[in-house]
This record gives structure tokens, sequence and C-alpha cells, in this order.
């Protein structure tokens, strides 16, 4: 069962409980007010009767029925009760109530004016009796009127009700289903673009977005998703190809090296060391490789957890091991800023820098700076600097610069640096400075700063 004719259903369920609810207040209502009227006529005609006023029982009594205000004449009839339960007629139908034990025991009491109702069945009609108690056990007095017209019309009202239930029942239902198709379209919608990416994958659409119900904001949120994965799985795609052309030449290589080792032994000893010399290099090469693309896939999302981490010790101990690695002279200009985020990850970032900073300042004429400030931290060299096509996409995978074909690297150190920055809310930036060299760097998001900094 689809969730629109569960709504119809509910509409359906609601709408008759509501519809049956009333008419049964409503029935009981009109079964009071005429059988209140009825006693009321019995307690009249009984007090004229025991009086001595035999002719009330001509006179038509009229009865409000409830039904649209319409009256109708009831026959009163009467008899009298003696102390041993005999039956004497005073007026009225040619019938004889049924005298119960209750009646008689009124009959032979003494309390005068006590009296009970009771419904019996005289001749085929159904009769409403008072029976009032003379007192001293002298007798007592019945006073009947038939309702079996009064039946009759409450009867049909009940039909009336039963059947405007049945009708509020259906409206609802069809109303109902009406609504919940309007409701559930969009949820329709929504359905089939997810089952067509489910069975062909990302590019099935967008779901419209109407109005700023819970629907549109999930129609929103579903096409927000879409467009994250459809933009996730394109990077995939550029990843896997990017990686496949880089690993193509040193794979080449080594195949080619690996054919020449097969006739090793009649290599002259000098080829020999500068074969295994290549091998060796592109090995190292391919290794760097792959543990810079683990890197990589790691920086936007890792399972570091998230701490208070100061900007200053990320600088200092990414500048430790620059400096022992590179054997260059890092100087430090912090402040005392202080962020959420993961404090490997910036270490690392901020070690490539540095890595990238020393493999282009190969003279060595000055140090290599570091700078943070209000959550920026920036890199500065004293190399050749970056040329002007290059600014844009030194931070692209597998980019490398004319000037760094013969340098060792991947290309890879700067786009963990960027995945890095965007993982943490922030933005890479290079520039030449005056004088000579760059400077690389990137920021934090400003949620992510740290009051008191």
């Amino acid at each position: 069962m689809n969730l629109g004719t569960r709504l119809a259903l509910a509409f359906a369920v609601v709408a008759g409980i509501v519809a049956a609810m009333v008419g049964v207040l409503a029935f009981r209502s009109a079964l009071e007010r005429v059988t209140g009227e009825v006693d009321r006529s019995l307690h009249t005609a009984s007090a004229a009767v025991i009086d001595g006023h035999h002719g009330v029982l001509h006179d038509p009594v009229t009865e409000l029925t409830g039904d649209e205000g319409v009256k109708h004449l009831l026959p009163l009839t009467a008899q009298r009760i003696d102390p041993s339960g005999g039956v004497t007629p005073l007026g009225g139908r040619d019938v004889t109530f049924p005298v119960s034990d209750a009646d008689r025991a009124l009959a032979a009491g003494s309390a005068r004016g006590a009296t009970s109702t009771a419904e019996v069945i005289a001749r085929y009609d159904t009769y409403r009796v008072l029976t009032t108690s003379l007192g001293d056990g002298t007798g007592a007095v019945q006073v009947g009127i038939d309702v079996n017209q009064s039946r009759q019309v409450l009867s049909g009202l009940a039909k009336e009700i039963t059947l405007l239930a049945l009708l509020v029942t259906a409206v609802a239902a069809g109303l109902g289903f009406v609504l919940a198709r309007r409701i559930t379209r969009r949820l329709v919608r929504l359905t089939a673009i997810a089952e067509d990416v489910s069975a062909s994958g990302l590019g099935a659409g967008q779901v419209p977005v109407r109005g700023r119900d819970e629907v549109a904001r999930l129609s929103s949120s579903f096409n927000t998703m879409l467009r994250r994965l459809t933009d996730s799985g394109e990077a995939q795609e550029r990843l896997i190809q990017d990686i496949a052309h880089e690993l193509r030449t040193p794979l080449t290589s080594l195949r080619t090296n690996a054919s020449v080792l097969r006739r090793l032994d009649r290599l002259a000893p000098d080829s020999r060391a500068r074969l295994l010399a290549d091998v060796e290099g592109e090995t190292r090469e391919l290794s760097h490789l792959v543990n810079e693309l683990i890197a990589l896939a790691l920086a936007r999302g890792t399972d570091e957890e998230e701490t208070d981490v100061e900007l200053a010790d990320v600088a200092r101990n990414a500048a430790t091991r620059a400096r022992r690695r590179t054997e260059r002279e890092v100087t430090i200009d912090a402040d005392r800023t202080r962020v959420r985020g993961q404090r490997l990850a910036l270490e690392r970032a901020v070690s490539n820098l540095l890595e990238n900073a020393a493999k282009f300042d190969t003279d060595g004429t000055g140090p290599i700076r570091v700078e943070v400030r209000a959550g920026t931290i920036a890199v500065s060299d004293r190399g050749p600097g970056l040329d002007t096509k290059d600014i844009d996409r030194i931070f692209d995978r597998f980019y490398r610069a004319d000037t760094s074909r013969a340098l060792p690297g991947s290309g890879l150190g700067l786009a963990i640096v960027a995945g890095i920055a965007e993982a943490h809310g922030g933005a890479t930036f290079a520039r030449n400075q005056a004088g000579g060299g760059a400077t690389i760097g990137f920021t934090i998001g400003t949620s992510r700063l740290l009051p008191g900094h």
C-alpha cells in the first residue's frame, strides 16, 4: 500500500469516526428530547386523571420529536390497578396494559405519588406507561402513550445519520485521495529520481523545489546531495585518469628495465650499475607517488579526532622536521591563534609547504619563513618565484610547472595542502614576493577560530 492510499484511508477513518461520534450524540440528544416530552405529557395527564378529569384522555397530546421541529399527535390511554392487581379501563384506546410486579407493589403501597415508567407492548403497539400510586394501598393509575410513531421517526433519524456518516466518510476518502496525490506528488518524483540514480548512476536530474515545507526542504537537500555526489564522482574519475597517466611513465620504465635485467650478465659493469640505479630510482619514485596518493585520498576525510590546536605549535613541529630533512634554516613568526581542527593533518600541510619551498629555493640564500596570523599560514622562500600561468594551477593534482619537470616529486604535495585547507573550511593562496621568491599558504575557516587568540 503506497503512501497516498494510506493518507486517503487515514482521512476516511478520521472523518468516519468524527461523523459517527457526532451522529451518536445527535441521536442520543433527539432520543432524550422525545422521551422527555413524552414523560412530561404522561405526568400531566396522570395528575389530571387522578383528579378525576378523564376528559384529558380524549384530547390529543403533542410530542416534539426533534425532527426539524415537526410535532406529532399521540393518543393517551389510562387504566386503574386495584390492590389485588385487577385492571379497570379509564378511557382512551381499548387496550389493556400488562401489570408487572412493580406495578402491583405501587398499587398496594402506601406512598402516594410514587411512580415508575416502563415501555410495554399491547396489541402489537409499543406504549410508554407511567404508573402512579394512589397511596394507602388504594391502588394505582396507569397512563400510557403509543410511541410507535416516535420510534419510527427516531429509526428514520438513525438511518439518515448512518447514511450521512457513510457519505461524509466517502467524501473524506475522495478528498483525502486528492490531497494525498498533491502532497505525495513531489515525494513520488523524488522516489523516481532516487530509483533512477540507484539503477543507472548519477545524472538522473533534479527534483523541482516548490514552497517552503518539509517536502521542499527534502527536495532541496536531495538536489544538493545529487550535486555533491556528481561532483565527487567526476573528481574521482579525474583522479583515476590522472593516476593512470602518472603511473604510466614509471611503470613503462620499470618494465623496460625488467626486460634488460634478463641480460644482466651480458652488460658491462658501468651499464649494470646505471640500470640498477635507474630501477632503484623509479621504484623509489613509485613508492613516493603511492604514499602521496594515499595522503591525498585522506586529506578531505580522515578518522583523526578534532581538537583545539595552536597554529604556532603546528608550525614549530613542521619546521623541526623540515630542518632535519632539508638542513635548511626555517624561521617562524606566529601569533597565538587557536583553531578547532586535526593537528596531524595541519602539520602535514605545513610540512608540504616547507618541502616545496626547500625544493625550489635551491640557492639557500636566506631562511624559509613561516608566518602565522589569525588563521592564515604562509610559507615564503627566496627561490625563482612563480610564473604567472602557474599561480592558478599549482594546487591542481599532478600539476608540475615547466621549471620543476627535472625536480623530484609527484605534483601532489600542494594538492594535499588544498584538500586539508578545504576540510578546515579554508582556502589556498599563492603569490610572488617583491625582490624574488614566492609565498604559498592556506587559511582556516573563521568558524573554526577559537576565541582568545
